[in-house]
């Protein structure tokens, strides 16, 4: 349908109606998560106590965690809550895969261009859950998830999910751990970067996860695909879009285009109750640069009461606890 024709079933009141649902009604339910926070920070000149974050005038990772939990309170509408219990700080960089550990001149030879990046840069998972006895926590119902902060070159995954029935959620399923009693996600955040980025990773586990909740689905009762429809895959159909393409974006991370496009993203304000409105968005709706655009992403989530095709209408609940997700 024309962008024309589009703009005038919306005036006509005939916007169609492409997604089948059936509805129970139900209190909403509020979310929490509980979060153990490491932070790799080595020393790299011993005489002077100056740690890299400091060396590299990076953020604090206690700001950046306290705003992206602040950002995750506020576009949830309050119905998802981080709380961080626990800060462990490292002096050390992370163990590699194969064994390898950079020490803070081999790491300043990378940084400074100087030598090339140690490969395989993948971190040693296993190490640092059997080092930090996550098995116990997670299982032991102790702790929920777990935040790195770490740095270029660090290793880590923006997100990866363990446990019982785990699947992939921007990366492969952590190996041997299928034997704990509970999902759980470990989120790869970095000091040298903001909380734009830090909303990305997040923003990306939010469609693993939801696309697994509606997997099981048929397409026309897949709510999840509608959300993500933008103007370049579904002309004069866009939603919300997805992390990576907002309603009118051309290619990856195109946040900032001025192009206008019909969408029905201020629909998803009424979720389940879907009126077909429309109204026409560029940039300027979003913010039309990294952090802002995640906001206004994140702020389109449902977060109600009730059912809708047995899936929960507040979507926070899965994203911040896979447990909730049926395998």
């Amino acid at each position: 349908m024309s962008l024309l024709n589009k703009l005038n079933a919306l005036i006509a009141g005939n916007a169609p109606a492409t997604v089948q649902t059936q509805r129970v009604l139900q209190p909403v339910q509020i979310i929490s998560s509980r979060v153990l926070l490491f932070v790799y920070d080595p020393i790299i000149e011993p005489a002077s106590g100056k740690k890299l974050s400091q060396l590299m005038n990076w953020a604090r990772a206690a700001d950046l965690a306290n705003q992206f939990c602040a950002d995750v309170l506020e576009t949830s509408g309050g119905v998802a809550k981080y709380q961080i219990i626990k800060r462990i700080e490292l002096n050390e960089f992370p163990l590699k895969a194969d064994g390898f550990r950079y020490t803070p001149q081999t790491y300043l030879n990378v940084i400074n261009h100087t030598a090339p990046a140690h490969s395989p840069d993948a971190v040693n998972y296993q190490d640092f859950l059997t080092r930090y006895k996550i098995p116990q926590l997670v299982s032991g119902n102790q702790i929920d998830e777990i935040w790195i902060f770490g740095f270029p070159y660090a290793g880590f995954a923006e997100s990866i999910m363990g446990g019982v029935g785990a699947f992939f959620c921007n990366a492969s399923p952590l190996p041997a751990t299928a034997q704990y009693a509970r999902r759980f996600v470990i989120m790869g955040f970095s000091c040298e970067r903001g909380v734009g980025e830090m909303l990305e990773s997040f923003g990306h586990r939010t469609e693993f996860s939801m696309e697994k909740v509606y997997s099981h689905l048929a397409p026309e009762k897949n709510l999840w695909k509608k959300f993500v429809r933008y103007d370049k895959a579904f002309p004069g159909e866009a939603e919300v879009g997805s992390i990576h393409f907002a309603p009118n974006s051309e290619k990856d991370y195109d946040w900032a285009n001025p192009r206008y496009v019909l969408s029905h993203c201020d629909d998803w304000y009424n979720f389940p109750n879907f009126s077909g409105g429309l109204k026409p968005v560029n940039k300027t709706e979003w913010g039309g640069e990294i952090h802002a655009h995640h906001k206004w992403w994140l702020k389109h989530l449902p977060k109600t009461g009730g059912q809708t095709n047995g899936i929960a209408n507040n979507w926070w609940q899965y994203v911040l606890d896979p447990n909730r997700i049926s395998i």
